[in-house]
C-alpha cells in the first residue's frame, strides 16, 4: 500500500457550478430544441440548458461537508477558465479569490485538492478564434495556467492540466456531437497536437514555480478486447493505440502521474461495440469492472503513479452503484497486488450534475440533487463507499494484512 491512498469523488465546474458563460452555454442555447426533438420529446429543451446546474458555486462548503462525512480525504474539481479570463488577457481577481476560498475550504476539512485546469469549456473569445484548433491555444493555456497556479499553488499539490483530451476532440471533430461539431480528421489531429503542447507548456510552467507539485493529465481509457482472430486482434490493437496510447505517449515524459478515468469496455468482433451487455447503466453503458484491472495493468508500462480520477455510472434508483463501487475497487486492489502503483480512487460524481449533451436526466451522484430546490440527499451507495474506505484504511493500519 502507498503511504497515502486518496479516496474521494470528482466534479467539474460547468457541470455543477451554475451561472457560467462559456462556449458550452452558447452551444446549449442553440442546440437545446434539437436535442429535445432527438429524444422524441422525452426530455424538454430546458433539460439541455445548464443554468444553475447544482449551484455549487455558492454551495461548495455544504458539498464538502457531506464529502467529509462520507469518509473522503480528497476531492477533485475544476477551475472555470471563462470565469478567470472572461476577456482575453484580463484576469478576474474576484473569481481567482473565489477558487482560493474553494481550495482553502477543502484544506480546512482535511480534503486534499486535486485541481483540474481545463475540463473542456473555454472562454467565448477563445472559442471564437478556433478553440482547440487555434494554433495559439497552447500559449493562452499556459498563460491561464500560470495565473491560476501562482494564485493557488501554495495550497495545491496535485494539478491536472487537461481532462480527457481524446473524448473532447473525438466528440468535437470525429463524431460531430459537441462544439464545434465538425467531422474533420485534420481538425482532430490539430486539436490533439495543440492539447499535447498545451499540457507540456503548463507542466513546465507549474514545475518552474512549484517544483514539488505533482502534475499530470487525465485520460479516459477503454479496454479494447479482441473477440479472437487476426482481424479482430488488429482492429483492437489499432483502436487501442489511437484512442488510448497516442496522447499518453506524447505527454508521459512531462507527467508526474497518470490520471485515469474508466467507464468503457469495447469488445471487437468484426466491428466495435460488440459487448454482451449483461449489466448496463441508465445510459446503456456496459458495466465491466474487470476492464479497470486490464487498463491498469496496461498503463503500468509507463512507470508512473496512477490516480483513478473518475469511475462511475448513471443509476437514478441507486440499485447498482454500491456493487459497482465494490467490484471496481476489488479489481483496483488486484492490480495493486500485481504491482501497479495506484494511489487514489475518485468516484464520478460527488453530485448529480449536468451531463453535457445528455443534460440533467442521467444521475451519477453519490448525492442526489433536487434541481428545483437544490436539496442534497445522500444515496445509500455513498455509505457503501464509506464502509469500503474505512475497511481499506484498517487494512493499511494493519500493515496490509487482508485478513
Amino acid at each position: 500500500m502507498p503511504a497515502k491512498f486518496y479516496f474521494g469523488a470528482s466534479t467539474s465546474s460547468h457541470q455543477v457550478e451554475g451561472g457560467n458563460h462559456n462556449n458550452w452555454t452558447e452551444w446549449e442555447k442553440k442546440n437545446a430544441a434539437r436535442l429535445s426533438a432527438e429524444s422524441g420529446g422525452k426530455y424538454p429543451p430546458e433539460n439541455y440548458i445548464s443554468g444553475r446546474a447544482c449551484d455549487s458555486y455558492n454551495r461548495y462548503e455544504e458539498d464538502f461537508d457531506i464529502a467529509k462525512s462520507l469518509g473522503h480525504n480528497a476531492h477533485r474539481f475544476s477551475i472555470e477558465w471563462s470565469r478567470i479570463e472572461p476577456v482575453e488577457g484580463k484576469f478576474d481577481e474576484r473569481e481567482i479569490a473565489h477558487y482560493r476560498d474553494v481550495v482553502r475550504a477543502l484544506r480546512k476539512r482535511g480534503l486534499e485538492p486535486f485541481v483540474t485546469l481545463w475540463h473542456w469549456t473555454m472562454p467565448v473569445w477563445l472559442d471564437d478564434r478556433g478553440g482547440m484548433e487555434y494554433r495559439f491555444f497552447p500559449f493562452y493555456f499556459k498563460r491561464y495556467a500560470e495565473r491560476v497556479v501562482e494564485a493557488l499553488g501554495d495550497d495545491v499539490r496535485f494539478w491536472v492540466t487537461i481532462n480527457e483530451p481524446e473524448v473532447v476532440t473525438g466528440n468535437a471533430f470525429r463524431y460531430k456531437r459537441w462544439p464545434p461539431q465538425k467531422q474533420d480528421w485534420f481538425a482532430w489531429y490539430r486539436a490533439v497536437k495543440h492539447l499535447v503542447y498545451a499540457h507540456r507548456e503548463a507542466y513546465g510552467a507549474i514545475k518552474k514555480r512549484f517544483p514539488d507539485a505533482r502534475v499530470g493529465a487525465v485520460e479516459n481509457l477503454v479496454f479494447f478486447e479482441s473477440g479472437g482472430g487476426v482481424v479482430n486482434d488488429v482492429m483492437a490493437a489499432g483502436a487501442h493505440f489511437l484512442r488510448d496510447r497516442y496522447f499518453l505517449n506524447h505527454i508521459v515524459a512531462w507527467s508526474d502521474f497518470i490520471g485515469l478515468n474508466y467507464y468503457f469496455h469495447n469488445r471487437v468482433y468484426y466491428g466495435f461495440g460488440k459487448n454482451l451487455n449483461k449489466e448496463v447503466t441508465d445510459m446503456g453503458w456496459e458495466i465491466y469492472p474487470q476492464g479497470l484491472y486490464k487498463v491498469l495493468m496496461d498503463i503500468a508500462r509507463y512507470d508512473r503513479p496512477v490516480y483513478i480520477l473518475e469511475n462511475g455510472l448513471a443509476d437514478a434508483r441507486d440499485e447498482k452503484r454500491g456493487l459497482f463501487i465494490t467490484e471496481h475497487l476489488a479489481y483496483v486492489r488486484k492490480a495493486m497486488e500485481a504491482g501497479v502503483d495506484v494511489r487514489g480512487y475518485f468516484h464520478w460524481s460527488l453530485l448529480d450534475n449536468f451531463e453535457w449533451d445528455a443534460g440533467f436526466w442521467p444521475r451519477f451522484g453519490l448525492i442526489e440533487v433536487d434541481y428545483k430546490t437544490m436539496k442534497r440527499t445522500v444515496r445509500p451507495s455513498a455509505h457503501v463507499y464509506k464502509t469500503i474506505i474505512e475497511a481499506w484504511d484498517k487494512i493499511h493500519e494493519d500493515g496490509g494484512n487482508k485478513e
